[in-house]
């Protein structure tokens, strides 16, 4: 009752939520049961597509939480979100087995053609759906927890704190380019087969994997507005305003740091592993700083501290991109950098915003 209550006190969250159930329920039908011939029939490619704007969309939610909310300005998202896209990816590798291009029935290829000799022990135990899920849990969640328990206990603020998350993000980065870590170098993981025994390229498993992406964008939604709308979030928004203010009266700052900023990074590992199975591939360019950047456009785009910003960013955002660097490819970086000028200058507060602002005046 009391998550209704938070739902129809927001407006915006309400709207976003109706339409995410909405197109739930009607792509999947337009894919499988409307005939190709239609022109009400979704294509496949561009079912996969949608879903990855929504895996996308449950990032900006993540990034907004903890900077729109918070006031922490992270700049290594991309790491939590990578983190959880390769836990899924070492899950799907070990599920291709004997049907390799080298046959192997225990070792990737990538392992077998670098002459790996046996599988490296943190590898183990990802041949079960739900290790590999509790690492999509914990692997971000703890990265996020160490680097925060020491980072907050030190009082890094500010810029300080958005240059070391890009530092750890960049360092994550180098690291799994390296072979001889056991990730895949720049290669990455790819050529997956199946998940939890269905092909990942019947139609089925996709509008399974679209239904899975909406239902967590939803859950992971409804999560933050409870956090935010709670007294929780009333303190997390006195810390964003008045961090020393807030100290000074008795809240132990840091600790509510830590914790939305932990809660956030495992909602970005979720993501990636959604986001794994439907594009096919998990590879050390997701660590690239500038994929950190553009999550934090999405949010700057769409609105801050509002959560329903943060998913219409994304999706306007990455939809701007597949169409741009389709149809002028040189263009795309140009017109993201443009992008993040003009929003900053004329739409400080994004396009949710600009539509509230008409809303008061009416």
């Amino acid at each position: 009752m009391y998550i209704l209550k938070l739902i129809k006190a927001d407006r915006g969250g309400t709207i976003m939520l109706s339409l995410l159930a909405l197109i739930t329920i009607l792509v999947p039908i337009c894919n499988l049961l409307i005939p190709e011939t239609s022109m009400l029939h979704i294509p496949t490619y561009t079912m996969t597509l949608l879903g990855k704007y929504l895996c996308f969309a449950m990032l900006a939610i993540a990034v907004d939480l903890a900077w729109g909310y918070l006031g922490i300005l992270s700049l290594g998202h991309g790491a939590f979100f990578a983190l959880g896209g390769y836990a899924m990816g070492m899950y799907l590798m070990r599920q291709i087995g004997a049907r390799g291009v080298y046959g192997n029935p225990l070792l990737p290829d990538f392992m077998v053609f670098l002459n790996w000799q046996q599988l490296p022990w943190f590898w183990h135990g990802f041949q079960w759906f739900w290790f590999a899920l509790l690492m999509v849990v914990l692997v971000p969640g703890l990265l996020a927890l160490a680097f925060g328990w020491f980072s907050f206990r030190s009082r890094v603020t500010g810029v300080y704190l958005s240059i070391m998350t890009q530092a750890l993000t960049y360092a994550l980065l180098l690291a799994f380019f390296r072979n001889e870590m056991g990730f895949g170098g720049n290669n990455g993981l790819t050529d997956f087969k199946d998940i939890l025994g269905f092909s990942l390229q019947a139609d089925t498993t996709r509008v399974g994997l679209f239904i899975a992406s909406a239902i967590a964008l939803g859950l992971g939604y409804l999560s933050c507005l409870y956090v935010t709308r709670s007294r929780l979030g009333k303190l997390c928004t006195a810390i964003r305003d008045q961090e020393d203010r807030t100290r000074f009266i008795g809240y132990r700052v840091e600790n509510v740091k830590l914790w939305i900023f932990t809660f956030s990074a495992i909602l970005a590992g979720i993501a990636g592993a959604l986001y794994v199975p439907q594009v096919g591939i998990i590879n050390p360019g997701e660590f690239a700083p500038l994929a950190s950047i553009e999550m934090v456009i999405w949010v700057a785009v769409g609105g801050r501290s509002t959560l329903y910003g943060a998913v219409t960013g994304a999706l306007m955002v990455n939809y701007a991109k597949s169409y741009l660097t389709a149809a002028m490819p040189d263009a795309w970086l140009f017109a993201l950098g443009a992008l993040f000028v003009l929003v900053t200058l004329f739409l400080p507060q994004g396009i949710t915003g600009l539509l509230r602002k008409k809303e008061v005046n009416q």
